[in-house]
């Protein structure tokens, strides 16, 4: 109901007798009569009782296809950061060096633990634990592990230079790498047949494993005490030294640094 119509409807009867009590000239009514009817549409209906027009139809095509191409808001659930550890595993034996990586998670579920002489699986689906080798006094302490992409396969450093290679399936040795480095082998890196090694001596030394003379390609980082870490990628090595925290990335096959 239009409530400013409705006033204007019972108001227009005492105007007009006040009106025709004055006289107008005819001009004027009849520019009254026209605004009347250009403005009010001739309604004289007080209570108008009638339905909602509908929506037209091209109103209703423009709603939808606006509405299917606005995005769909939904909230993203918030990350849930536990507080305390879901496991935490005693190893006593572990040598406290920074510049060793002793532990290594591999694609199966299963970590890798090198503690003094020996190396543990710990499986994380049933908690169990089995000793996958031991070295002698001479050849120890083992000093990086390094799973294969494979999460089978799994390269051993050592503290006299070489690397070991174990299928931790059959628990067997497979072939010992007899390297070029001068001192412990520290870090360790897979690129699928490509094994790369880094020593505390500044030697990069990539390997194919697949064949009997392993070693395809070595070059020197100069002026520095350990190589960190080690991460290959495609045909770059990513190596991480200890002087400043530097990065070094370097190309495999054309030994160019970066």
């Amino acid at each position: 109901m239009d409530f400013d119509m409705a006033h204007y409807l019972l108001t227009e009867g005492r105007r007009k007798e006040k009106e025709n009590s004055s006289m107008h000239s005819p001009s004027k009514e009849a520019y009254r009569k026209c605004l009347a009817e250009t403005l009010l549409n001739n309604q004289t209906r007080i209570l108008a009782f009638k339905s909602k027009p509908s929506a037209s139809i091209q109103g209703m095509i423009f709603n939808e296809v606006c509405s299917s191409h606005l995005p769909k808001s939904s909230a993203k659930p918030c990350r849930y950061i536990p507080q305390d550890a879901e496991r935490t595993l005693d190893l006593p034996g572990l040598i406290d060096d920074y510049y060793l990586n002793l532990l290594d998670w591999g694609s199966d579920n299963v970590l890798s633990i090198a503690l003094g002489n020996t190396v543990y699986l710990w499986d994380a689906l049933d908690g169990s634990t089995s000793e996958l080798l031991s070295v002698n006094e001479e050849a120890g302490p083992v000093t990086s592990v390094r799973w294969a992409p494979d999460g089978r396969h799994i390269a051993v450093g050592l503290n006299n230079s070489e690397v070991q290679l174990w299928d931790s399936a059959a628990m067997r040795l497979l072939r010992t790498l007899h390297s070029r480095h001068r001192s412990r082998v520290g870090a360790l890196a897979w690129n699928n047949h490509i094994l790369t090694t880094g020593g505390m001596d500044g030697l990069i030394v990539n390997n194919d494993v697949r064949v009997r003379s392993s070693v395809v390609e070595t070059f020197m980082v100069y002026h520095v005490l350990h190589i960190l870490k080690l991460y290959s990628v495609l045909d770059m090595v990513l190596i991480k030294i200890c002087r400043a925290q530097m990065a070094v990335r370097w190309r495999r096959r054309q030994g160019t640094r970066r």
